[in-house]
């Protein structure tokens, strides 16, 4: 299987972002860490093991790169706007810097990848994706929450509505409604209903796709499954075998 690690310099971040590439062919996926962690973090938990099959097949191909949740939603020493505006940045970073990087090593320029995020990497992943659905094919979400303002200390203003999928989707229209309504997109909501689970929070962004008429996959996994590293490596490769054969 191919391993390959690159790093450069995010003018927009201020600090250099690894970013580690696997497997030489097939549909690209993204995948954001969860809270602080790093771009090995997947590997580091042995998801990418449980992967191998698809990568060695050339089925699909990962890209797993750095969060910034220190810096924003985790970071106890900003103020809500500056953890907003990091939000910005990040966003910045993965469609600007990201995505062209994805592209060009699927030597295709109008690639669209799918976006992946565990926990708070879930909230990421579902921010970019849903106020960006015709830049990504679709996200797997899993065990996340899908509304920041607990992170917020009470602030609220426009930069956190267009930032909170659970605010903003119900008001979406237009293109981007027409891109998840029609442009074929794949999107799984995960939860189990274990220890640290939360599984109204699935059900709530999924009613809200329902109300909205976009297709989706809502998969509530039992009592006993926890939000922990063993469930998520028992859940992807079941996954998978539904999406990429």
């Amino acid at each position: 299987m191919r391993r390959e690690t690159t790093s450069w310099y995010s003018e927009r971040l201020f600090r250099e972002m690894p970013l580690v590439a696997y497997g030489h062919y097939g549909p690209p996926i993204l995948m954001l860490p969860t809270a602080a962690a790093d771009y090995l973090e997947y590997e580091r938990f042995r998801l990418i093991d449980q992967l191998n099959w698809w990568l060695d097949a050339g089925k699909v191909k990962l890209y797993s790169v750095n969060s910034v949740n220190q810096l924003s939603l985790m970071n106890r020493q900003a103020s809500p706007r500056e953890k907003v505006e990091w939000m910005n940045r990040y966003e910045g970073y993965i469609l600007d810097e990201v995505l062209p990087l994805i592209g060009n090593d699927c030597r295709d320029g109008g690639v669209k990848p799918m976006i992946m995020g565990i926990s708070l990497g879930a909230t990421a992943a579902a921010d970019i994706f849903f106020r960006h659905p015709d830049r990504f094919s679709g996200a797997m979400l899993l065990s996340g929450s899908y509304d920041i303002r607990g992170f917020l200390d009470g602030y609220y203003g426009d930069d956190v509505y267009f930032h909170n999928p659970v605010d903003f989707l119900p008001n979406l229209n237009g293109a981007p409604l027409n891109e998840l309504r029609h442009g074929g997109k794949r999107i799984l909501i995960f939860s189990g209903q274990g220890s640290f689970e939360a599984p109204d929070r699935s059900r709530r962004l999924a009613g809200i796709l329902g109300d909205l008429g976009i297709p989706h996959w809502l998969d509530i996994w039992g009592a006993d499954v926890n939000h922990d590293w063993p469930w998520w490596r028992n859940c992807l490769p079941y996954y998978f075998g539904r999406y990429f054969g």
